[in-house]
């Protein structure tokens, strides 16, 4: 791998770990400190993810505009900024506006990183993309597991962590990111050579495979809303909960040769791999629904995992390889945004629906909504010529 995709993945590592202090126990902190009902908690979570979609999509269009660095660096220092003010004030109803902070600026970053790694290895096809996606999760998996320790001797604390973290990491951005070249803003935002009716069939494709996308989001953000909340009601301590997490982090760091194997014999295409992720995503849904004791939950993390890995690192790559010349990052903005936008109406969803049925209502429309996103997965290139295989473009005449 490049030099500069490996700096691209120690920032996303920072990233990362310091997010993962406070995401999965913001439900918990929401309703469990502050007092507040599971709806509300998803009304805060959809505000924070509400302003990330924003950020997204704004954060693409700079990608495109200025390129990667100057990006960043606007992102980090609005997020860094929110924390700095969240250390100081995590009370009501201050939490809500850093919140709404936080998901913007922490929005303008990641189209930027991702954009950027698929044009530093752009041979490398899904490989750079799985790189970030792997990062990501290595972040997860250490920020969840100390994130859990911190917050059973003090919940103060998990702000000045994430704080901390972001500091490190716009130092790295500072100094690491600023020689990263790469081919952005003085592009032309569409090729000369590609048709714009084609341009236009592949933002429609796109479209399509992101609905499903949404779903798929969705459904997973319960696990660290509506279902964290569960764990507590029956008992499984803050440590255990943060502990699927760091599962859940260090089976797809671990992981990933295997996968590699995996999907190498089974010559997959980009929407074999994802279909399959979301059948898996079933299972694990499944199982999590039938659980009332942490080794059924320790079963449906692990299973959930498989499903991911299979998922998640595939659409920015379909994305990267449908972008025209010079709108990757607006591209993997719409990606990024889709997936906030699942964690944006998920929360609110979840709670609605625990509050007004039960957790096994919830579970059953979990599934139905897995069942569209595998109709949106089959159905999104119908419309295009070319068809999107294993990280490459190839024809089909």
């Amino acid at each position: 791998m490049p030099r500069a995709l490996w700096l691209l993945i120690i920032g996303m590592v920072v990233n990362v770990t310091g997010s993962s202090f406070l995401w999965p126990l913001n439900t918990i902190y929401i309703h469990d400190y502050l007092g507040k009902s599971l709806s509300i908690a998803g009304i805060v979570l959809m505000l924070n993810s509400g302003a990330s979609v924003i950020g997204n999509l704004y954060g693409g269009s700079l990608f495109d505009k200025m390129g990667g660095y100057k990006s960043i660096i606007l992102g980090i220092s609005i997020t860094l900024a929110a924390l700095i003010g969240l250390t100081l004030w995590h009370g009501w109803p201050e939490y809500i506006v850093f919140q709404i902070i936080i998901g913007f600026g922490t929005g303008i970053i990641f189209p930027s990183m991702y954009a950027m790694a698929g044009s530093v290895w752009k041979e490398g096809g899904r490989k750079a993309f799985n790189a970030i996606y792997v990062a990501q999760n290595f972040g997860v998996a250490l920020g969840a597991s100390l994130g859990g320790i911190v917050a059973a001797y003090s919940f103060q604390l998990i702000f000045l962590a994430n704080t901390i973290m972001y500091i490190f990491f716009i130092l790295i951005a500072v100094f690491g990111y600023k020689g990263i070249m790469v081919e952005s803003g003085k592009q032309s935002t569409t090729d000369s050579n590609v048709p714009i009716a084609k341009n236009r069939k592949n933002l429609y494709a796109l479209l399509i495979l992101c609905t499903g996308y949404l779903l798929c989001w969705v459904a997973y953000v319960q696990w660290q809303t509506t279902i964290a909340s569960y764990t507590q009601e029956i008992h499984i301590t803050l440590t255990q909960y943060s502990l699927l997490w760091s599962i859940n982090g260090a089976l797809i760091v671990v992981g990933q040769p295997l996968l590699n194997i995996v999907l190498k014999r089974l010559s997959a295409s980009l929407k074999l791999q994802m279909i399959i992720g979301i059948a898996i995503f079933i299972v694990s849904f499944i199982v999590a629904g039938k659980s009332i004791a942490f080794s059924g939950f320790l079963v449906g993390m692990i299973i959930l995992t498989i499903g991911e890995m299979f998922i998640w690192p595939a659409v920015p790559t379909v994305a990267f390889t449908l972008a025209p010349k010079g709108r990757e990052g607006f591209y993997q903005g719409i990606v990024n945004s889709t997936a906030t936008g699942g964690r944006m109406l998920g929360p609110l969803m979840g709670g609605m629906i625990v509050d007004m049925y039960n957790m096994s209502a919830l579970f059953t429309i979990l599934i139905v909504l897995f069942l569209i996103a595998i109709g949106t997965t089959i159905l999104y290139d119908r419309n295009i010529k070319t068809k999107v295989v294993t990280g490459t473009v190839h024809g089909q005449f």
